[in-house]
């Protein structure tokens, strides 16, 4: 049983299925209520604002967030499995994202939330990746600019929804590269004679994903 309980979770699923069905600004009490064999009075007892009973139901809906990549031993791997879970979660969360749709100007409690979900985890897992990093010796922080390091996953987000599908593993190193190339030292930076370590490190982490 949910942990919301068996009539919240049934109201809840009520209002994903009609914001789906007609999106955010066609959305009423009186279908949602409908659906969810009820009356309004039930739903504004819970939920006093239409935003409200939104953001319960997306947020009943959102898969949980997966635990933090675990410490590859270098940042380009630690880069590429963080990259392969974000453009896998964009994919559980985009038919969130587009049911919600217009609703995204609605109110501020809308935008704050796809906001945290999707933007602030960025720059959050890029941190840790880092940190990791400059632990390891492999970077001086200083010297990538805040919008330098969030950038590659954002791309990666976006170019999964627009794709509709997972990134190929080419697409993810090559957005991988140009952080790894001009925010780090020269020895971290992919050439023909470190080919076959990179061919074994991806190899190992290949392995360690298959297994895992």
């Amino acid at each position: 049983m949910s942990p919301l309980g068996k009539v919240p979770a049934a109201l809840l699923e009520a209002a994903w299925q009609e914001l789906r069905a007609v999106g955010y600004h066609e959305l009423t009490y009186d279908a949602v209520a409908a659906r969810a064999r009820t009356s309004r009075t039930v739903l504004y007892r819970r939920w006093p604002h239409r935003r409200d009973l939104v953001l319960a139901a997306l947020r009943h809906q959102a898969p949980p967030m997966p635990p933090p990549v675990p410490d590859t031993g270098s940042l380009r791997t630690d880069l590429l499995t963080q990259f392969r879970v974000v453009s896998t979660r964009m994919i559980e969360l985009s038919p969130i994202l587009q049911a919600i749709g217009d609703g995204r100007a609605d109110g501020s409690e809308l935008t704050d939330y796809l906001h945290e979900r999707v933007g602030q985890a960025g720059k959050r897992e890029m941190d840790l990746l880092l940190e990791r990093a400059v632990l390891r010796g492999e970077i001086d922080r200083v010297r990538i600019p805040a919008r330098a390091a969030v950038a590659p996953f954002t791309l990666v987000a976006v170019e999964t929804l627009l794709n509709h599908r997972p990134l190929p593993e080419d697409a993810l190193a090559e957005i991988v590269l140009p952080l790894i190339a001009h925010h780090t030292g020269p020895s971290l930076t992919p050439g023909a004679e470190d080919g076959a370590a990179r061919e074994r490190c991806e190899s190992a982490t290949w392995s360690s994903d298959r297994r895992a």
